[in-house]
């Protein structure tokens, strides 16, 4: 290589003057820009503002014991309603026990009531029976002792004066379901008037007459009442065995006992006689009905 010739420098290349003068205007420009936006923020206003403070009230409030009270008066309030409830369930479940037992009371009331009447009527009508007897036995006496020197005069074969046992009596045994009847109404004599009774220790007077009819396979009604209206009416006069007798009207006897032939009766008369055969001078029924 020549010592003459070009040698390349690694040395970067000069600015122009020109170029370096237009970024330092750009730069100033940019700078003095900036130093006017600074000075006008921190210029202060014409008007100075003034600070306003607002005092807050206080509120002196326990929150935790409000909330407490709130809680406990609810607590309260949902006991006294469940107190309530149970309450009105009570009270509703006590008007209808009430009310079933005042209505349970009422029927033994009147059944009692319609057992005393009839306790009541049955003691009135052996009241007015003992009299009539001995108003007809002070009768029989006095006719007795009038009549004693005329019946030694009578003719011995004349059997029609000693042998009758009064008007309408039939002697003629009792046979078929008559006798079972019959049969069984003397059997119960001796045993026990209680009111209400069907047997078989203790009977009244249609629980009687009831189950005597039925050993001859016949239903009667329970009440004497009832049956002094069950079959057909006979005449005192023209009795038969099994027929029932009954004291008081047809249809509301207040009495009734069954004929067992021979001027004879067996009934229930009272809780002081129990179940007695009697004749019927002793207490006149009032009228008769055959069913058999």
């Amino acid at each position: 290589m020549s010592l003459t010739a070009h040698i390349p420098s690694h040395r970067k290349p000069r600015r122009s003057a020109s170029k370096l003068a237009v970024r330092a205007g750009v730069a100033g420009g940019v700078l003095s820009t900036l130093a006017m936006a600074g000075t006008a923020s921190a210029t202060p206003s014409a008007e100075p503002v003034h600070e306003t403070t607002l005092e807050m009230p206080v509120l002196d409030l326990d929150l935790a014991a409000e909330v407490s009270s709130s809680v406990t008066k609810a607590a309260e309030n949902t006991r006294a309603a469940a107190v309530d409830g149970e309450l009105n369930a009570l009270e509703e479940t006590a008007r209808t026990g009430a009310a079933a037992e005042a209505k349970q009371l009422k029927a033994d009331a009147q059944q009692k009531a319609d057992a005393e009447a009839e306790a009541k009527a049955k003691a009135e009508a052996d009241r007015k029976a003992e009299a009539e007897r001995a108003s007809r036995s002070t009768e029989r006496t006095s006719i007795q002792s009038n009549s004693g020197s005329s019946s030694s005069s009578a003719p011995k074969g004349n059997s029609s004066a000693g042998s009758s046992q009064g008007k309408g009596t039939v002697t003629a045994p009792a046979t078929g379901s008559a006798a079972a009847i019959v049969n069984f109404a003397r059997a119960q004599v001796g045993k026990a008037y209680v009111m209400g009774g069907t047997g078989p220790s203790s009977f009244d007077c249609s629980g009687l007459v009831q189950a005597a009819y039925r050993q001859a396979g016949i239903s009667l009604p329970r009440m004497s009442q009832a049956q002094s209206s069950a079959g057909t009416s006979v005449s005192l006069s023209a009795l038969q065995p099994g027929d029932i007798l009954y004291w008081g009207s047809k249809g509301s006897a207040y009495h009734v006992a069954v004929y067992v032939g021979g001027g004879k009766f067996v009934g229930a008369q009272n809780p002081s006689t129990g179940i007695v055969e009697r004749s019927l001078s002793y207490d006149r029924p009032t009228g008769a009905v055959r069913v058999l």
